[in-house]
């Protein structure tokens, strides 16, 4: 049975991390009875145990209720979950996209964060009806007339319409499921019409195959009709149909206006893109949706097993999980310091620690992580330009005329009396400020900063000079040209590629020279003494060693002629200078992270 398009809402909830968007989801599944008290728990819609344990939404969930309004009429209102990480942002723009309205969510103690601005603006680009919501007015530190004006001064939303709630006690939550209905839009698609669906997000069920999370926007899905995607332009058979109320419930259709999962006999992943739109082949439309697009990797790194009978296992891992994750890149690489391993791309930083995480959790594996890279644009003498996404890649200088790196438009909300912190620490990262404005006793500041300075440690250095108030987001702007060098580090002699850096010339002394003398802390004395350098093409710009451990070969000669010492210490000093020659260094695990951990003492 169809449902009539005027009793349906879709609406998401978009909020910075932490302001209460998941625990605000529970009291609303709470209000609408749509759980039973066997089913209820904290973050219902958090499903994966890093989620839960971060306090973050990593992937978009969807869930159907049913609510009577004030006018007796019974309402559908579908709830599509967003992330919040700045990494996952791709994802949010597709669940937008899904919906005609958003709850805006603001903590009524912190205020307006960064990314509540970054999700407001793509809420705002995609036309959608926004409802702001003070949440947490239950806190002591919680000031919900000057938060509601920072809506009204930086957001420009009405403040007569801002919604007062606390998500942990439910206060408010019934006049938030009453706003939806009065003032977020009815869907406009008509049954009619050729069928178009969006898919807002996808994962891989080891039963099933492949299940699809779409928005009918025109027209009608029904079981058994054969289905074709419009960018993939592969055509398959519906198998199922169904529902989230949360828990799955089989339909024979999809009409307009309706979000549910679609089964299509699907094997892989990647023959299905987040973004894409699905036709029928009885009413078929003619153009796709608007706003597809591919999600391309920001942040490279090498993931290589510790043992290295483990390869076969890891690439097995990768594959499996990539069925989960299709924003998620890897390719094989070789390297001669760590052996056979996986270059992997990820969206940002965030996202590569989850994928490390989920690997080394599920599937048991001891993994060696090298340092993250962006991927640069090398513009040859000769040729056409091209892009790397490791040091290794990059060629001789003499070949080079120049390299770009990828810049970012970074936005930091922080309280007054951090802001000499941040500037600061922006300044550090060659950033350049394009932007300041003043909102009371918060400051918005824009810095134009490479990605490369960014993507290893500055969310935690914000958080950190802020003492947890500032609150940092960005988009890519585009690439620029940079004086930058391949940092080579060598282990007596030999270059380890796994430790090479594309850095800025001149921070390449300070890294090089911090980067040897970490190094030196985790590589064991050997035999023999080991030169560890730091070069910039032919010149070594830092040096340390690494003393031979000496055997007391003299322990034996109790008292005696002092040349039958010196003779035993002349042999031993040959016989170093033979496994000098022949000799491997081992280097450890911890060697390899050093390059992440520079700059935390």
């Amino acid at each position: 049975m169809s449902i009539d398009p005027a009793q349906i809402r879709n609406f998401c909830i978009i909020a910075h991390i932490d302001h209460g968007k998941s625990t605000l989801a529970d009291r609303l599944l709470d209000a609408t009875h749509s759980l039973t008290d066997r089913e209820k728990k904290d973050q219902f819609l958090d499903n994966m145990d890093l989620e839960r344990e971060r306090g973050i939404t990593i992937k978009a969930r969807s869930v159907r209720m049913r609510f009577r309004a004030e006018d007796g009429k019974d309402y559908l209102l579908n709830l599509i979950d967003t992330p919040g990480h700045v990494d996952f942002s791709y994802e949010v723009s597709r669940a937008l996209a899904a919906c005609e309205g958003a709850l805006l969510v603001v903590d009524a103690a912190q205020g307006i964060e960064a990314q509540t601005l970054a999700n407001t603006y793509l809420a705002t680009e995609a036309d959608l009806e926004i409802i702001p919501v003070l949440n947490k007015l239950d806190l002591p530190a919680a000031d919900p007339e000057r938060v509601a004006r920072e809506i009204e001064d930086i957001i420009g939303l009405d403040a007569t319409g801002i919604l007062h709630v606390s998500a942990k006690t439910g206060k408010g939550v019934p006049e938030v499921l009453q706003a939806i209905v009065d003032r977020v839009p009815a869907p406009t698609g008509a049954a009619s019409s050729p069928t178009r669906a969006l898919i807002f997000d996808s994962w891989f069920d080891s039963y099933v195959g492949v299940v699809l999370l779409v928005r009918v926007m025109e027209g009608t899905l029904g079981r058994r009709d054969t289905i074709r995607f419009m960018i993939g332009k592969k055509e398959r058979e519906v198998t199922r149909l169904a529902v989230l109320e949360p828990a799955e419930r089989e339909v024979q259709e999809l009409a307009a206006g309706e979000v549910g999962i679609v089964l299509a006999g699907i094997k892989t992943l990647s023959d299905v893109k987040v973004g894409d739109t699905i036709t029928t082949l009885a009413n078929p439309a003619s153009a796709p949706l608007p706003g597809f697009r591919e999600t391309k990797p920001m942040v490279f790194s090498g993931l290589y097993p510790v043992d290295s009978e483990e390869y076969e296992d890891l690439k097995v891992s990768l594959e499996k999980l990539k069925l989960n994750d299709s924003s998620f890149v890897y390719d094989p690489e070789t390297s001669a310091a760590l052996g056979f391993g996986f270059r992997c791309g990820f969206l940002g930083f965030l996202h590569a620690e989850i994928i490390q995480e989920r690997l080394e959790r599920e599937y048991d594996l001891d993994l060696i992580t090298t340092a993250p890279t962006v991927r640069y644009r090398v513009v040859p003498k000769s040729g056409e330009p091209f892009e790397i996404e490791t040091p290794a890649a990059l060629p001789d200088a003499n070949e080079i005329d120049r390299i770009e790196e990828p810049i970012i438009r970074a936005t930091v909300h922080v309280p007054a009396e951090y802001l000499g912190a941040v500037i600061g620490l922006c300044q550090d990262r060659r950033g350049r400020q394009v932007g300041m404005t003043q909102h009371g006793t918060r400051v918005q500041v824009e810095y134009d900063l490479p990605l490369a300075e960014v993507v290893t440690d500055f969310h935690d250095k914000i958080k950190s000079v802020t003492r947890g108030y500032g609150s940092f987001d960005y988009e890519l702007r585009g690439y620029e040209a940079g004086d930058l060098v391949k940092l080579d580090i060598l282990v007596n002699g030999d270059s380890v590629d796994a430790l090479s850096l594309i850095v800025h010339r001149d921070h390449s002394y300070t890294k090089g020279n911090d980067l040897t003398r970490k190094l030196k802390e985790f590589i064991p004395r050997q035999q023999f003494q080991v030169a560890i350098q730091a070069a910039v093409g032919a010149r070594i710009i830092a040096r340390t060693s690494v003393k031979a451990l000496r055997k007391n070969v003299t322990a034996k000669c109790y008292g005696g002629d002092i040349s039958r010492k010196r003779k035993l210490l002349e042999k031993q000093k040959a016989g170093k200078k033979r496994m000098k020659r022949v000799g491997s260094v081992d280097i450890p695990q911890e060697a390899f992270l050093a390059a992440l951990r520079l700059g935390e003492e």
